[in-house]
Protein backbone atom coordinates (compact mmCIF):
# COMPACT_ATOMS: atom_id res chain seq x y z
CA UNK A 1 0.00 0.00 0.00
CA UNK A 2 1.18 3.64 -0.93
CA UNK A 3 1.33 6.26 1.78
CA UNK A 4 -0.83 8.84 -0.28
CA UNK A 5 -3.90 10.48 0.15
CA UNK A 6 -6.83 8.74 -0.35
CA UNK A 7 -10.25 9.47 -1.14
CA UNK A 8 -13.43 8.71 0.31
CA UNK A 9 -16.74 8.50 -1.28
CA UNK A 10 -20.19 6.99 -1.83
CA UNK A 11 -20.56 5.50 -5.31
CA UNK A 12 -22.55 8.99 -5.52
CA UNK A 13 -21.17 11.10 -3.68
CA UNK A 14 -19.73 13.20 -6.81
CA UNK A 15 -21.98 13.30 -9.57
CA UNK A 16 -24.68 10.18 -9.81
CA UNK A 17 -22.41 7.19 -9.93
CA UNK A 18 -18.94 5.66 -9.82
CA UNK A 19 -18.57 6.73 -13.35
CA UNK A 20 -18.83 9.81 -12.59
CA UNK A 21 -16.36 10.08 -9.84
CA UNK A 22 -14.02 8.44 -12.44
CA UNK A 23 -14.45 11.59 -14.80
CA UNK A 24 -13.99 13.88 -11.47
CA UNK A 25 -10.50 12.40 -10.99
CA UNK A 26 -10.06 12.23 -14.60
CA UNK A 27 -9.30 16.18 -14.46
CA UNK A 28 -6.51 18.14 -14.57
CA UNK A 29 -6.86 19.37 -11.12
CA UNK A 30 -6.72 16.28 -9.83
CA UNK A 31 -3.80 14.66 -11.65
CA UNK A 32 -1.36 13.36 -8.60
CA UNK A 33 -3.42 14.40 -5.74
CA UNK A 34 -4.72 10.65 -4.82
CA UNK A 35 -3.00 7.07 -4.76
CA UNK A 36 -6.47 5.28 -3.14
CA UNK A 37 -10.12 5.70 -3.30
CA UNK A 38 -12.38 3.96 -0.40
CA UNK A 39 -15.76 2.99 -2.13
CA UNK A 40 -18.32 2.82 0.17
CA UNK A 41 -20.00 -0.43 0.32
CA UNK A 42 -23.35 1.08 -1.95
CA UNK A 43 -21.46 0.40 -4.64
CA UNK A 44 -22.56 -3.17 -3.86
CA UNK A 45 -26.40 -4.11 -3.98
CA UNK A 46 -27.65 -3.21 -0.39
CA UNK A 47 -31.08 -2.55 0.75
CA UNK A 48 -30.56 0.17 3.98
CA UNK A 49 -28.16 2.17 6.08
CA UNK A 50 -26.50 3.95 3.09
CA UNK A 51 -24.98 0.39 2.10
CA UNK A 52 -23.57 -1.26 5.32
CA UNK A 53 -26.69 -3.93 4.78
CA UNK A 54 -25.31 -5.96 2.35
CA UNK A 55 -27.52 -8.07 -0.01
CA UNK A 56 -24.16 -9.54 -1.95
CA UNK A 57 -21.29 -8.07 -3.10
CA UNK A 58 -22.22 -7.75 -6.81
CA UNK A 59 -21.86 -4.36 -8.25
CA UNK A 60 -24.75 -2.36 -8.03
CA UNK A 61 -26.43 -1.69 -10.98
CA UNK A 62 -27.19 1.77 -10.27
CA UNK A 63 -24.16 3.08 -8.77
CA UNK A 64 -21.48 1.22 -10.84
CA UNK A 65 -20.13 -0.39 -13.96
CA UNK A 66 -17.27 -2.87 -14.01
CA UNK A 67 -15.51 -0.94 -16.66
CA UNK A 68 -15.52 1.57 -13.85
CA UNK A 69 -13.26 -0.30 -11.41
CA UNK A 70 -11.25 -0.70 -14.17
CA UNK A 71 -10.44 2.83 -15.60
CA UNK A 72 -9.58 3.58 -11.91
CA UNK A 73 -7.18 1.06 -11.90
CA UNK A 74 -5.67 2.62 -15.33
CA UNK A 75 -5.75 6.05 -13.11
CA UNK A 76 -2.96 4.13 -10.65
CA UNK A 77 -5.58 4.27 -7.96
CA UNK A 78 -5.59 1.74 -5.46
CA UNK A 79 -9.45 0.58 -4.18
CA UNK A 80 -10.02 0.26 -0.69
CA UNK A 81 -13.36 -1.75 -0.39
CA UNK A 82 -15.71 -2.65 2.61
CA UNK A 83 -16.27 -6.19 3.85
CA UNK A 84 -19.20 -6.46 6.59
CA UNK A 85 -17.92 -9.58 8.71
CA UNK A 86 -20.16 -8.93 11.35
CA UNK A 87 -23.85 -9.05 9.19
CA UNK A 88 -25.98 -9.32 6.21
CA UNK A 89 -29.22 -8.28 4.87
CA UNK A 90 -32.56 -10.25 5.50
CA UNK A 91 -32.85 -9.78 1.47
CA UNK A 92 -29.54 -11.66 1.29
CA UNK A 93 -30.09 -15.20 -0.83
CA UNK A 94 -29.12 -16.86 2.36
CA UNK A 95 -31.14 -15.55 4.40
CA UNK A 96 -34.32 -15.36 2.06
CA UNK A 97 -33.94 -19.10 1.66
CA UNK A 98 -33.71 -19.76 5.37
CA UNK A 99 -37.24 -17.25 5.67
CA UNK A 100 -38.12 -19.72 3.15
CA UNK A 101 -37.55 -23.25 3.60
CA UNK A 102 -36.84 -23.26 7.73
CA UNK A 103 -35.29 -26.50 9.04
CA UNK A 104 -34.88 -27.56 5.89
CA UNK A 105 -32.65 -24.30 4.55
CA UNK A 106 -28.98 -25.19 3.67
CA UNK A 107 -28.66 -22.06 5.50
CA UNK A 108 -30.34 -22.85 8.68
CA UNK A 109 -26.77 -22.53 10.80
CA UNK A 110 -25.83 -19.59 8.59
CA UNK A 111 -27.68 -17.16 10.94
CA UNK A 112 -27.48 -17.67 15.15
CA UNK A 113 -30.89 -19.31 16.51
CA UNK A 114 -30.61 -16.92 19.61
CA UNK A 115 -32.47 -20.03 21.32
CA UNK A 116 -30.04 -22.34 20.34
CA UNK A 117 -27.64 -20.15 21.22
CA UNK A 118 -28.77 -19.35 24.82
CA UNK A 119 -30.28 -22.83 25.71
CA UNK A 120 -29.90 -23.78 29.38
CA UNK A 121 -28.37 -20.29 29.82
CA UNK A 122 -31.82 -18.14 30.18
CA UNK A 123 -35.26 -18.52 30.76
CA UNK A 124 -37.81 -18.81 28.40
CA UNK A 125 -40.13 -15.74 27.92
CA UNK A 126 -43.88 -15.83 27.20
CA UNK A 127 -43.26 -14.06 23.59
CA UNK A 128 -41.20 -17.03 22.48
CA UNK A 129 -37.22 -15.99 23.44
CA UNK A 130 -35.09 -16.86 26.12
CA UNK A 131 -33.73 -14.04 28.46
CA UNK A 132 -29.97 -14.80 29.36
CA UNK A 133 -29.34 -14.90 32.63
CA UNK A 134 -28.04 -11.50 34.07
CA UNK A 135 -24.81 -12.90 34.66
CA UNK A 136 -24.56 -12.85 31.05
CA UNK A 137 -26.65 -9.72 30.17
CA UNK A 138 -24.52 -8.19 32.32
CA UNK A 139 -21.42 -8.78 29.73
CA UNK A 140 -23.31 -7.63 26.87
CA UNK A 141 -23.06 -4.03 25.00
CA UNK A 142 -26.43 -3.17 22.99
CA UNK A 143 -26.47 -1.10 19.89
CA UNK A 144 -30.01 -0.33 20.30
CA UNK A 145 -32.77 -0.91 23.09
CA UNK A 146 -33.97 -4.70 24.18
CA UNK A 147 -32.43 -8.02 23.23
CA UNK A 148 -30.22 -7.83 19.93
CA UNK A 149 -33.15 -10.23 18.86
CA UNK A 150 -35.36 -10.36 15.74
CA UNK A 151 -38.37 -12.80 15.71
CA UNK A 152 -38.36 -14.58 12.56
CA UNK A 153 -41.52 -16.65 11.00
CA UNK A 154 -41.35 -19.77 9.47
CA UNK A 155 -42.81 -21.52 7.06
CA UNK A 156 -44.00 -23.72 9.52
CA UNK A 157 -45.99 -20.75 11.46
CA UNK A 158 -43.25 -20.60 14.36
CA UNK A 159 -41.55 -17.58 15.12
CA UNK A 160 -38.06 -17.92 15.99
CA UNK A 161 -35.93 -15.35 17.47
CA UNK A 162 -32.16 -14.65 15.32
CA UNK A 163 -29.48 -12.40 16.71
CA UNK A 164 -29.81 -9.29 15.32
CA UNK A 165 -27.39 -6.61 16.67
CA UNK A 166 -28.27 -4.00 14.72
CA UNK A 167 -30.71 -2.28 12.54
CA UNK A 168 -34.30 -3.97 11.78
CA UNK A 169 -38.15 -3.08 10.60
CA UNK A 170 -40.34 -5.41 10.14
CA UNK A 171 -43.62 -4.46 8.13
CA UNK A 172 -46.73 -5.64 7.63
CA UNK A 173 -48.62 -6.29 4.52
CA UNK A 174 -52.08 -3.77 4.50
CA UNK A 175 -55.17 -6.00 3.89
CA UNK A 176 -57.85 -5.03 1.90
CA UNK A 177 -61.49 -5.06 2.86
CA UNK A 178 -62.14 -8.22 0.78
CA UNK A 179 -59.19 -9.81 1.97
CA UNK A 180 -60.70 -9.32 5.40
CA UNK A 181 -63.87 -10.59 4.21
CA UNK A 182 -62.40 -13.82 3.36
CA UNK A 183 -59.90 -13.89 6.47
CA UNK A 184 -62.50 -13.39 9.43
CA UNK A 185 -65.45 -14.80 7.46
CA UNK A 186 -67.79 -11.73 7.67
CA UNK A 187 -69.89 -9.47 5.67
CA UNK A 188 -68.44 -6.41 3.73
CA UNK A 189 -69.92 -3.26 5.89
CA UNK A 190 -68.36 -4.96 8.71
CA UNK A 191 -65.03 -6.08 7.18
CA UNK A 192 -65.07 -2.31 6.29
CA UNK A 193 -64.95 -1.12 9.73
CA UNK A 194 -62.52 -3.59 10.87
CA UNK A 195 -60.11 -2.10 7.82
CA UNK A 196 -60.21 1.25 9.07
CA UNK A 197 -59.33 0.04 12.78
CA UNK A 198 -55.85 -2.17 11.27
CA UNK A 199 -54.67 0.16 8.74
CA UNK A 200 -55.10 3.09 10.92
CA UNK A 201 -53.15 1.01 14.04
CA UNK A 202 -50.80 -0.54 11.09
CA UNK A 203 -49.95 3.41 9.96
CA UNK A 204 -48.98 4.13 13.59
CA UNK A 205 -46.69 1.39 13.31
CA UNK A 206 -48.81 -0.46 16.16
CA UNK A 207 -48.17 -4.56 16.01
CA UNK A 208 -50.81 -7.12 15.44
CA UNK A 209 -50.81 -7.87 18.56
CA UNK A 210 -51.04 -4.40 20.12
CA UNK A 211 -54.05 -3.37 17.96
CA UNK A 212 -57.45 -2.62 20.31
CA UNK A 213 -60.05 -4.36 17.84
CA UNK A 214 -62.87 -2.66 19.85
CA UNK A 215 -66.00 -4.02 18.97
CA UNK A 216 -64.21 -6.71 16.45
CA UNK A 217 -62.31 -8.22 18.85
CA UNK A 218 -63.29 -11.72 18.23
CA UNK A 219 -61.61 -11.58 14.94
CA UNK A 220 -58.48 -10.81 16.84
CA UNK A 221 -56.99 -13.85 16.91
CA UNK A 222 -57.77 -14.62 13.05
CA UNK A 223 -56.61 -11.47 12.12
CA UNK A 224 -52.92 -11.20 13.56
CA UNK A 225 -52.17 -14.60 12.29
CA UNK A 226 -53.22 -13.20 8.75
CA UNK A 227 -50.98 -10.24 9.38
CA UNK A 228 -47.96 -11.88 11.13
CA UNK A 229 -47.81 -14.45 8.14
CA UNK A 230 -47.67 -11.26 5.44
CA UNK A 231 -44.69 -9.84 7.38
CA UNK A 232 -41.95 -8.57 5.60
CA UNK A 233 -38.25 -7.53 7.38
CA UNK A 234 -35.52 -4.86 6.83
CA UNK A 235 -32.50 -5.38 8.71
CA UNK A 236 -28.80 -7.04 9.45
CA UNK A 237 -28.64 -10.29 10.31
CA UNK A 238 -25.61 -11.53 12.34
CA UNK A 239 -23.78 -14.36 10.92
CA UNK A 240 -22.77 -17.83 12.10
CA UNK A 241 -19.23 -18.06 12.17
CA UNK A 242 -19.58 -21.61 13.67
CA UNK A 243 -20.94 -22.13 10.53
CA UNK A 244 -18.57 -23.74 7.44
CA UNK A 245 -20.71 -21.98 5.10
CA UNK A 246 -20.02 -18.45 6.62
CA UNK A 247 -16.53 -19.08 6.11
CA UNK A 248 -17.31 -20.36 2.65
CA UNK A 249 -19.01 -17.20 1.83
CA UNK A 250 -15.72 -15.18 3.57
CA UNK A 251 -13.50 -17.17 1.55
CA UNK A 252 -15.83 -16.22 -2.08
CA UNK A 253 -16.34 -12.32 -0.72
CA UNK A 254 -12.83 -11.98 -0.41
CA UNK A 255 -11.84 -12.96 -3.58
CA UNK A 256 -14.45 -11.03 -5.05
CA UNK A 257 -13.24 -8.01 -3.75
CA UNK A 258 -10.15 -8.62 -4.67
CA UNK A 259 -11.08 -9.54 -8.77
CA UNK A 260 -12.49 -5.83 -8.40
CA UNK A 261 -9.21 -4.70 -7.99
CA UNK A 262 -9.05 -3.93 -4.07
CA UNK A 263 -5.43 -3.88 -2.43
CA UNK A 264 -7.69 -2.98 1.00
CA UNK A 265 -10.30 -4.36 2.54
CA UNK A 266 -11.82 -2.47 5.89
CA UNK A 267 -13.38 -5.16 7.87
CA UNK A 268 -16.63 -3.35 9.74
CA UNK A 269 -18.17 -4.40 12.54
CA UNK A 270 -15.94 -7.21 12.90
CA UNK A 271 -15.45 -6.95 17.01
CA UNK A 272 -18.99 -8.02 16.69
CA UNK A 273 -18.80 -11.13 15.32
CA UNK A 274 -17.40 -13.82 17.89
CA UNK A 275 -19.72 -14.72 20.33
CA UNK A 276 -19.63 -17.34 23.25
CA UNK A 277 -21.53 -17.70 25.98
CA UNK A 278 -20.09 -15.97 28.97
CA UNK A 279 -18.33 -13.98 26.76
CA UNK A 280 -18.86 -10.27 25.70
CA UNK A 281 -20.40 -9.96 22.63
CA UNK A 282 -18.02 -7.18 21.77
CA UNK A 283 -14.34 -7.72 20.96
CA UNK A 284 -13.99 -11.00 23.10
CA UNK A 285 -11.04 -12.81 23.53
CA UNK A 286 -11.24 -14.82 20.41
CA UNK A 287 -11.29 -11.92 19.03
CA UNK A 288 -8.21 -11.97 17.85
CA UNK A 289 -8.34 -15.83 16.47
CA UNK A 290 -10.95 -14.93 14.16
CA UNK A 291 -8.97 -12.28 12.47
CA UNK A 292 -6.17 -13.90 12.01
CA UNK A 293 -8.54 -16.65 10.14
CA UNK A 294 -9.86 -13.65 7.88
CA UNK A 295 -6.48 -12.74 7.34
CA UNK A 296 -5.08 -15.80 6.53
CA UNK A 297 -7.80 -15.99 3.46
CA UNK A 298 -7.29 -12.27 2.64
CA UNK A 299 -3.38 -13.28 1.98
CA UNK A 300 -4.73 -15.33 -0.58
CA UNK A 301 -5.74 -12.58 -2.89
CA UNK A 302 -3.16 -10.29 -1.70
CA UNK A 303 -5.81 -7.89 0.49
CA UNK A 304 -4.31 -5.76 2.96
CA UNK A 305 -6.92 -5.62 6.14
CA UNK A 306 -7.91 -2.66 8.15
CA UNK A 307 -10.31 -3.79 10.80
CA UNK A 308 -12.64 -1.06 12.12
CA UNK A 309 -12.76 -0.22 15.16
CA UNK A 310 -14.35 2.10 17.97
CA UNK A 311 -13.03 2.64 21.21
CA UNK A 312 -12.12 5.13 24.01
CA UNK A 313 -7.99 6.20 24.17
CA UNK A 314 -7.64 4.81 27.20
CA UNK A 315 -8.93 1.12 26.49
CA UNK A 316 -5.84 0.75 23.97
CA UNK A 317 -7.37 -1.30 21.47
CA UNK A 318 -6.19 0.38 18.93
CA UNK A 319 -2.95 -0.73 19.98
CA UNK A 320 -4.10 -4.36 20.40
CA UNK A 321 -4.87 -4.24 16.62
CA UNK A 322 -1.35 -2.45 15.55
CA UNK A 323 0.49 -5.25 17.78
CA UNK A 324 -1.54 -7.62 16.07
CA UNK A 325 -0.11 -6.21 12.77
CA UNK A 326 -2.49 -4.51 11.10
CA UNK A 327 -3.39 -1.03 10.02
CA UNK A 328 -6.02 0.87 12.64
CA UNK A 329 -7.51 3.78 12.04
CA UNK A 330 -6.57 6.95 13.44
CA UNK A 331 -10.23 8.52 15.32
CA UNK A 332 -8.54 10.75 17.56
CA UNK A 333 -7.18 13.18 15.28
CA UNK A 334 -10.27 14.60 14.49
CA UNK A 335 -11.73 15.73 17.81
CA UNK A 336 -7.83 16.64 18.90
CA UNK A 337 -7.59 19.48 16.38
CA UNK A 338 -10.63 20.79 17.35
CA UNK A 339 -9.09 20.51 20.57
CA UNK A 340 -6.14 22.52 19.84
CA UNK A 341 -7.83 25.01 17.80
CA UNK A 342 -10.06 25.46 20.47
CA UNK A 343 -7.54 25.86 23.32
CA UNK A 344 -4.68 27.25 20.99
CA UNK A 345 -2.48 24.44 22.33
CA UNK A 346 -0.84 21.31 20.86
CA UNK A 347 0.07 19.56 23.76
CA UNK A 348 -2.48 16.31 23.57
CA UNK A 349 -1.96 16.57 19.41
CA UNK A 350 2.05 16.42 20.01
CA UNK A 351 1.31 13.18 22.91
CA UNK A 352 -0.74 11.45 20.64
CA UNK A 353 1.89 12.03 17.19
CA UNK A 354 4.83 10.64 19.55
CA UNK A 355 2.21 7.85 20.33
CA UNK A 356 1.97 6.73 16.73
CA UNK A 357 5.86 7.68 16.24
CA UNK A 358 7.41 5.88 19.25
CA UNK A 359 4.94 3.01 19.08
CA UNK A 360 5.52 2.42 15.40
CA UNK A 361 1.62 2.02 14.54
CA UNK A 362 0.80 2.51 11.18
CA UNK A 363 -2.60 4.14 10.99
CA UNK A 364 -5.07 5.76 8.39
CA UNK A 365 -6.19 9.53 9.47
CA UNK A 366 -8.87 11.23 8.18
CA UNK A 367 -10.63 14.70 9.38
CA UNK A 368 -14.81 13.87 8.44
CA UNK A 369 -15.93 10.48 7.08
CA UNK A 370 -19.27 8.95 5.92
CA UNK A 371 -20.28 8.98 10.22
CA UNK A 372 -19.52 11.70 12.12
CA UNK A 373 -16.29 13.47 14.45
CA UNK A 374 -15.47 10.74 16.95
CA UNK A 375 -14.95 12.56 20.35
CA UNK A 376 -15.66 10.25 22.47
CA UNK A 377 -13.10 8.04 21.92
CA UNK A 378 -10.48 10.72 22.93
CA UNK A 379 -11.29 9.10 26.76
CA UNK A 380 -8.30 8.39 28.34
CA UNK A 381 -6.46 11.28 26.37
CA UNK A 382 -7.94 14.38 27.49
CA UNK A 383 -9.42 15.24 30.27
CA UNK A 384 -13.42 14.09 30.34
CA UNK A 385 -15.11 17.94 30.78
CA UNK A 386 -13.04 19.19 27.46
CA UNK A 387 -14.34 16.29 25.59
CA UNK A 388 -18.07 17.64 26.97
CA UNK A 389 -16.94 21.17 25.71
CA UNK A 390 -15.86 19.88 22.82
CA UNK A 391 -19.00 18.22 22.09
CA UNK A 392 -20.87 21.49 23.14
CA UNK A 393 -19.06 23.36 20.54
CA UNK A 394 -19.58 20.93 18.04
CA UNK A 395 -23.60 20.91 18.93
CA UNK A 396 -23.83 24.84 18.76
CA UNK A 397 -22.39 24.95 15.26
CA UNK A 398 -25.33 22.63 14.18
CA UNK A 399 -23.80 19.63 15.10
CA UNK A 400 -25.98 16.52 16.01
CA UNK A 401 -26.01 14.51 19.25
CA UNK A 402 -27.74 10.41 18.82
CA UNK A 403 -28.70 9.87 22.55
CA UNK A 404 -27.99 6.00 23.16
CA UNK A 405 -31.21 4.43 24.59
CA UNK A 406 -31.76 7.19 26.30
CA UNK A 407 -28.18 7.84 27.72
CA UNK A 408 -26.84 11.79 27.38
CA UNK A 409 -23.32 11.52 25.05
CA UNK A 410 -22.93 7.70 24.92
CA UNK A 411 -23.31 7.50 21.73
CA UNK A 412 -19.86 7.93 19.94
CA UNK A 413 -19.69 10.53 17.66
CA UNK A 414 -21.11 13.79 16.74
CA UNK A 415 -22.46 13.96 13.45
CA UNK A 416 -21.50 17.16 11.24
CA UNK A 417 -19.75 18.34 8.21
CA UNK A 418 -15.91 18.99 9.46
CA UNK A 419 -15.96 22.41 7.95
CA UNK A 420 -19.34 23.18 10.32
CA UNK A 421 -17.69 21.80 13.01
CA UNK A 422 -14.61 23.97 12.79
CA UNK A 423 -17.16 26.85 12.48
CA UNK A 424 -16.76 26.89 9.09
CA UNK A 425 -13.92 29.40 9.15
CA UNK A 426 -11.76 29.06 5.65
CA UNK A 427 -8.37 28.96 7.50
CA UNK A 428 -8.63 26.63 10.59
CA UNK A 429 -10.48 24.22 7.55
CA UNK A 430 -6.93 24.58 5.47
CA UNK A 431 -4.84 24.38 9.19
CA UNK A 432 -6.58 21.39 9.96
CA UNK A 433 -5.95 20.06 6.29
CA UNK A 434 -1.96 20.64 6.26
CA UNK A 435 -1.93 19.30 9.73
CA UNK A 436 -3.23 16.02 9.14
CA UNK A 437 -1.02 15.38 6.14
CA UNK A 438 2.00 15.78 8.15
CA UNK A 439 0.82 13.88 11.09
CA UNK A 440 2.13 10.08 10.44
CA UNK A 441 -0.33 8.52 8.68
CA UNK A 442 -2.22 7.46 5.98
CA UNK A 443 -4.66 10.54 5.01
CA UNK A 444 -8.35 9.53 4.17
CA UNK A 445 -9.98 12.31 2.86
CA UNK A 446 -13.80 12.98 2.97
CA UNK A 447 -15.38 14.05 -0.27
CA UNK A 448 -17.34 16.77 1.49
CA UNK A 449 -14.65 18.48 3.63
CA UNK A 450 -12.32 18.82 0.28
CA UNK A 451 -15.50 21.04 -0.72
CA UNK A 452 -15.92 22.65 2.38
CA UNK A 453 -19.49 21.15 2.54
CA UNK A 454 -21.86 22.65 5.03
CA UNK A 455 -24.27 20.43 7.50
CA UNK A 456 -26.96 19.85 5.57
CA UNK A 457 -30.20 19.88 7.50
CA UNK A 458 -32.56 19.21 4.70
CA UNK A 459 -31.01 15.83 4.36
CA UNK A 460 -31.58 15.21 7.86
CA UNK A 461 -35.42 16.29 7.12
CA UNK A 462 -35.68 14.18 4.18
CA UNK A 463 -34.07 11.23 5.77
CA UNK A 464 -36.60 10.70 8.86
CA UNK A 465 -35.67 9.04 12.03
CA UNK A 466 -32.87 7.98 12.44
CA UNK A 467 -31.93 10.32 9.59
CA UNK A 468 -28.97 11.92 11.55
CA UNK A 469 -25.82 10.67 9.99
CA UNK A 470 -27.25 12.51 6.76
CA UNK A 471 -25.93 15.63 7.75
CA UNK A 472 -22.82 14.82 6.39
CA UNK A 473 -23.24 12.96 2.92
CA UNK A 474 -25.02 15.75 0.85
CA UNK A 475 -24.30 14.58 -2.79
CA UNK A 476 -22.73 16.86 -5.12
CA UNK A 477 -23.95 17.46 -8.37
CA UNK A 478 -21.62 18.44 -11.09
CA UNK A 479 -21.81 21.49 -11.45
CA UNK A 480 -21.58 21.89 -7.95
CA UNK A 481 -18.19 19.72 -8.67
CA UNK A 482 -17.04 23.05 -11.27
CA UNK A 483 -18.26 25.49 -8.68
CA UNK A 484 -16.07 24.35 -5.68
CA UNK A 485 -12.84 23.77 -8.26
CA UNK A 486 -13.24 27.65 -8.15
CA UNK A 487 -13.20 28.02 -4.51
CA UNK A 488 -9.49 28.86 -3.35
CA UNK A 489 -9.88 26.90 -0.38
CA UNK A 490 -10.73 23.97 -2.56
CA UNK A 491 -7.71 24.67 -4.47
CA UNK A 492 -5.74 25.35 -1.88
CA UNK A 493 -6.35 21.86 -0.40
CA UNK A 494 -5.47 20.34 -3.83
CA UNK A 495 -2.04 21.73 -3.78
CA UNK A 496 -1.18 20.32 -0.50
CA UNK A 497 -3.01 17.24 -1.52
CA UNK A 498 -0.65 16.74 -4.47
CA UNK A 499 2.39 18.15 -2.07
CA UNK A 500 1.29 15.25 0.19
CA UNK A 501 1.44 12.71 -2.92
CA UNK A 502 4.75 13.31 -4.66
CA UNK A 503 7.24 14.91 -1.91
CA UNK A 504 9.76 11.58 -1.31
CA UNK A 505 10.16 12.36 2.23
CA UNK A 506 6.08 10.92 3.01
CA UNK A 507 6.62 7.25 3.19
CA UNK A 508 5.49 4.74 5.74
CA UNK A 509 9.65 4.01 6.84
CA UNK A 510 10.09 7.55 6.78
CA UNK A 511 11.72 9.29 10.04
CA UNK A 512 8.88 11.75 11.40
CA UNK A 513 9.60 14.24 14.42
CA UNK A 514 6.64 16.28 16.45
CA UNK A 515 8.15 19.29 18.50
CA UNK A 516 6.91 22.78 20.15
CA UNK A 517 4.51 23.51 22.92
CA UNK A 518 1.75 26.01 23.80
CA UNK A 519 0.52 26.99 20.13
CA UNK A 520 3.26 26.54 18.14
CA UNK A 521 4.73 23.25 16.89
CA UNK A 522 6.50 21.50 13.95
CA UNK A 523 6.19 18.17 12.40
CA UNK A 524 9.36 17.09 9.85
CA UNK A 525 9.09 14.15 7.96
CA UNK A 526 13.20 12.95 6.58
CA UNK A 527 13.61 9.58 4.43
CA UNK A 528 17.09 9.69 3.36
CA UNK A 529 18.10 13.19 1.74
CA UNK A 530 14.78 14.49 1.17
CA UNK A 531 13.05 16.25 3.99
CA UNK A 532 9.90 18.19 4.47
CA UNK A 533 8.41 20.25 7.32
CA UNK A 534 5.58 22.21 8.56
CA UNK A 535 5.38 24.78 10.96
CA UNK A 536 1.82 25.91 12.40
CA UNK A 537 0.86 28.62 14.97
CA UNK A 538 -2.97 27.40 16.69
CA UNK A 539 -3.31 31.44 17.89
CA UNK A 540 -3.03 32.92 14.43
CA UNK A 541 -4.19 29.78 12.73
CA UNK A 542 -1.28 30.02 10.40
CA UNK A 543 1.37 28.01 8.45
CA UNK A 544 4.31 27.14 6.67
CA UNK A 545 5.81 24.33 4.70
CA UNK A 546 9.68 24.18 4.04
Amino acid sequence: MKNNPMLNAYPDSIGENLGDIVEFLSKPELKDVFGSFYILPSVFNTDLDRGFSVVDYNLSDEFAKAEDLKKLQNLGIDLKLDFILNHASVLSPQFQDLIKNGENSKYKDFFINWNEFWKDNGEMTSEGYIKPYDEHLKKMFFRKAGLPILMVRMPDGKDVPYWNTFYQKVSYKKPTVQELMKIANIQYGTALKLHEIVINSLDNDIKPSEIDFKQFDKYKTVVCEWLEGQREYLGQMDLNIKSDLVWEFYDNTLKQLSEYGASIVRLDAFAYAPKGVGEKNFLNDSTWDVLEKVNSLAKKYNLELLPEIHASYGEKIHEKVANEGYMTYDFFLPGLLIDAFESKNCEHLKQWAEDIINKKLKVVNMLGCHDGVPLLDLKGLIPDERIQNLIDTVVSRGGHVKDLHGAKNVYYQVNATYYSTLGEDDKKMLLARAIQLFMPAKPQIWYLDLFCGKNDYEAVKRAGKDGHKEINRTNLTKQQIEDGLKNPVVLKQLELLKLRYSHPAFDFDSKVEFTGKDNKFTIKWTKDNNSIQLDCDLADLSYQIK
